[in-house]
This record gives C-alpha cells, structure tokens and sequence, in this order.
C-alpha cells in the first residue's frame, strides 16, 4: 500500500518531501480567518509557510518531515523566494 506522501509526489512532480528537518523558527500570524505559520528550517535561508484556521503549537526545535513547493512571493515589487508547505508532520 502506497503511502499520502507517495501519493501525493506521484500526483504532482514540483512536490519536494524533507524528511526529519530540525525547525529553527516558528511564528504565527492573523490575517483574517486563518493563521499564517512560516517555519525556518536548519541549514535553508527560504521561509516556509502554510495556513490552518487555529493557532498551532510552536514548532521551534521540532524534527519536522515537509511536503512542499517552490512559491515565488511578490513584496514591493520584489520576488522573494518561499516554500508553500502542504504538508507538515513531527517526525
């Protein structure tokens, strides 16, 4: 039986899968009905980011495994380079 994660990279080729990554940085923001989460994770200088509707708890120094994404952002009239997570779970 093929797992979410197998699945999910079969599905859509510009996934990327991180196992066991050790999360530097967690913050949480509002911006209307959802909270916004960017990780930093050890080793990367690219900001991952994801949305849940609740407050989720702090990340920093967890193990992490990553589904995820390039997403180019657009600040100012600069292009930032981030990571859209789709999936994220504690390993």
């Amino acid at each position: 039986m093929k797992s979410q994660v197998d699945k999910l990279l079969k599905k859509n080729p510009r996934l990327i899968q991180s196992d066991m990554v050790k999360v530097t940085s967690h913050v949480q923001r509002q911006s209307g009905e959802w909270f916004i989460n960017t990780v930093m994770i050890e080793n990367c200088e690219v900001p991952f980011k994801y949305k849940r509707k609740k407050l989720y708890k702090d990340l920093t120094g967890a193990t992490v495994n990553l589904t995820y994404y390039p997403q180019p952002e657009l600040v100012a009239g600069l292009e930032f380079e981030t990571m859209k997570v789709v999936r994220i779970r504690i390993s």
